[in-house]
């Protein structure tokens, strides 16, 4: 480890190469190694990291004006980005609350769907209810509805008391010879015995991730869940808050995934691809009845962040919404997920330790197995998808591992979403390359 650095880097151990600038889906570091960024970083850069529209944006806002405080000013690039989100979005979500990022995103919702229902005098409403194996963030309300038992268990002690039901995720949670509808119904079904088991009148909402990324690679919903899921919050007058964070804005071939599920939350959160990585920004999209609970009541919600609805973010968000709403980008993520399936197949499906390739569109999950008939996972202790992720690196290629990916101990997966300017030749070299990489990994720890 370098003694140069006064960082607090993640991880005290770490002692990174510096990126020096970007070209395209590439990171090149001070050495001049290139990187192809096989999973945007985190699903954050859609866009790749040179668009020369976006920087200009930034740049012109930066010259015009820098920062003005939201409980003082609006501004135009915050307002102008609202109209285009909400312009994009069912009439029925048709305000946008920012942030500066992802957990933020989802500290607001669960703020504001607490206090929606203080507003209209129903204080008795505390629960919140999510999904094991998620991921909402990492603020301690954020981490507190989520599932993701890692990231979880240093702080267990000081998170919310919340709730949590069976994931629906077939390629572990369905049971053998069960069908796609019953597994559905079944899954769908856990939200509606925990509303019962909590009292209706005390659950403010669930919250689940549209299609599940960091916690469990990429895992969609079986058809029809979330239209169950929508039936049920409404049975009961539970909010349904969708996180996108990581799947949204384009990430599975339409600007919300909710859309492929044909339904309308109540609150969506979303960020990284919002910006594409130009600039820190988040949001919350809100029911046109959650404000209107708002502003019949109080008027004020007690929440709020110094650097929210920043100028120059929302500028940056503005030039990449623009790219992403244009006629021809999401059918281009839907053509080239679907190529990018078909060469993750050719490269993988015969593999004898990857298990189940899943996702949509530019968002897609490898897991891996120790044996593929049983679906026995390797020893944790191997760390096989942080392994993976090194070796992948060594040959100049980003991937996003996680591990714990069945109960929060065992299983590893590798994530990965390519920026959206992809062509297909990089798909297949992404493919190859992973496959040497996973390869090597293996072959260390057996």
């Amino acid at each position: 480890m370098s003694n140069h650095s006064h960082v607090f880097h993640r991880h005290t151990l770490m002692d990174p190469p510096i990126a020096d600038h970007g070209d395209g889906i590439y990171l090149i570091d001070t050495t001049g190694k290139r990187y192809l960024d096989a999973s945007g970083g985190a699903a954050v850069s859609c866009l790749g990291h040179s668009d020369a529209e976006v920087i200009a944006a930034a740049k012109q806002q930066l010259d015009q004006m820098a920062f003005a405080h939201t409980s003082f000013f609006t501004n135009a690039p915050m307002e102008e980005l609202a109209d285009l989100l909400v312009g994009a979005s069912p009439p029925a979500l048709d305000r946008v609350y920012f942030t500066s990022g992802g957990s933020e995103a989802v500290e607001a919702a669960l703020k504001m769907a607490r206090q929606y229902f203080v507003e209209r005098g129903e204080p008795k409403r505390r629960n919140y209810i999510a999904r094991s194996q998620s991921y909402h963030g990492n603020t301690l309300g954020a981490l507190s509805v989520g599932g993701n038992k890692m990231r979880r268990e240093p702080f267990r002690d000081v998170l919310l008391d919340t709730h949590h039901i069976m994931p629906a995720f077939a390629y572990r949670y369905a049971q053998d010879g069960e069908t796609e509808d019953a597994f559905a119904e079944r899954a769908a079904n856990a939200l509606a015995e925990q509303i019962e088991a909590l009292g209706p009148e005390t659950v403010i909402a669930f919250v689940a991730e549209t299609v599940v990324g960091a916690t469990a690679g990429a895992a969609t919903a079986p058809r029809g869940y979330f239209k169950r899921i929508r039936e049920i919050c409404d049975r009961y007058g539970v909010l349904l808050i969708l996180d996108e964070v990581m799947c949204g804005m384009g990430r599975t071939g339409s600007l919300f995934a909710f859309e492929q599920e044909d339904i309308v939350p109540d609150m969506v959160t979303f960020a990284k691809g919002l910006a594409a990585g130009y600039q820190p920004v988040g949001a919350v999209l809100v029911n046109a009845h959650i404000f209107e609970a708002f502003q019949s009541g109080s008027g004020a919600f007690m929440h709020g962040h110094t650097f929210m609805g920043h100028p120059v973010s929302c500028a940056a968000a503005v030039a990449v919404q623009k790219k992403l709403q244009a006629p021809h980008m999401m059918s281009d993520v839907r053509r080239l997920g679907q190529v990018f399936e078909a060469r993750l197949h050719e490269v993988f499906t015969d593999h004898p330790h990857i298990g189940d390739i899943r996702g949509r569109g530019l968002f897609r999950g490898l897991e891996l197995v120790a044996d593929r008939v049983s679906k026995e996972p390797f020893d944790p202790q191997a760390g096989l998808a942080g392994a993976i992720k090194r070796a992948a690196f060594e040959r100049g290629l980003i991937c996003y591992p996680g591990g714990g990916t069945i109960d929060g101990r065992r299983g590893d997966h590798i994530l990965l979403a390519p920026p959206y300017i992809v062509n297909e030749r990089n798909l297949a070299d992404i493919a190859t390359t992973l496959r040497d990489a996973v390869d090597t990994a293996i072959s260390v720890i057996t």
